[in-house]
C-alpha cells in the first residue's frame, strides 16, 4: 500500500512539471490564441472556411493538454469581441472534441500515417460540424429530434464546405508540425 500511494504521489509531482509553462509556452500560446481568432476573423467573408481545425490539430500533436490553452483563448476572444451569444455556447466543446480525438492517437505516429490521418481527422470534423452544433441548437431554440435533424439536413451543404476546406487546411499539420517542435527545441536550448 505504501508503495502504491508513493507512486501516485511520484506522478503527481511527474503531472505539475509536465503542465508547468515556460515563458515561451506561455507568449507562443497567446500568439496562437490570437492568431486562431485573427484568421477566422479574415476569412469569415468564406462560408465555414477557416484555419481553426488545423490549428487545433497542429497545437495538439506538438503540446498536447496543454493546447487547450490557446484554444480556448481563442474561444474567450471570440466571445469578447463577438460577443457572448448561444452561436458560442457550442465552441466550449466542439473544438475540445477534435482536441480529445488528437489526443486518442499515439503521440508520434509515423509520417506516412499522419500526412493522412491529421488531414482525414480534420476533414471529419469539419463534416461533422452541423451535428456536433446542433445539441446545443437543440437545447436553446427548443427543437425536438425532428426539427433537429432538419436543422442538420438544412445545414449540409455548409458541412460539406466546410469539411472539404478542412481536408485542405489539414495537409499543412504535419509539414508545421515539424516547424513548430523544431522551433520549440531550439528555444529550449538557448534558455539553459
Amino acid at each position: 500500500m505504501k508503495w502504491f500511494i508513493q507512486s501516485n504521489q511520484n506522478q503527481d509531482k511527474s503531472n505539475k512539471q509536465r503542465l508547468k509553462l515556460t515563458l515561451f509556452e506561455m507568449v507562443l500560446f497567446a500568439m496562437f490564441g490570437a492568431l486562431m481568432f485573427a484568421s477566422k476573423k479574415l476569412m469569415e467573408f468564406l462560408p465555414n472556411i477557416h484555419l481553426l481545425g488545423m490549428f487545433t490539430i497542429l497545437l495538439t500533436v506538438v503540446y498536447r493538454k496543454k493546447a487547450l490553452i490557446p484554444i480556448y483563448i481563442y474561444v474567450l476572444l471570440d466571445g469578447l469581441i463577438s460577443g457572448f451569444n448561444v452561436w458560442w455556447v457550442p465552441y466550449l466543446y466542439v473544438w475540445t472534441l477534435l482536441w480529445g480525438a488528437i489526443m486518442l492517437l499515439p503521440r508520434n505516429i509515423p509520417r506516412k500515417w499522419a500526412v493522412v490521418v491529421y488531414p482525414a481527422i480534420c476533414s471529419l470534423h469539419g463534416f461533422l460540424f452541423g451535428i456536433l452544433y446542433s445539441p446545443a441548437q437543440a437545447l436553446f431554440f427548443g427543437l425536438d429530434f425532428r426539427q433537429t435533424v432538419a436543422w442538420i439536413i438544412s445545414g449540409i451543404p455548409f458541412d460539406v464546405i466546410h469539411g472539404i476546406s478542412n481536408l485542405i487546411a489539414g495537409l499543412l499539420i504535419y509539414p508545421m508540425s515539424l516547424l513548430l517542435r523544431k522551433l520549440s527545441a531550439s528555444v529550449s536550448l538557448e534558455i539553459k
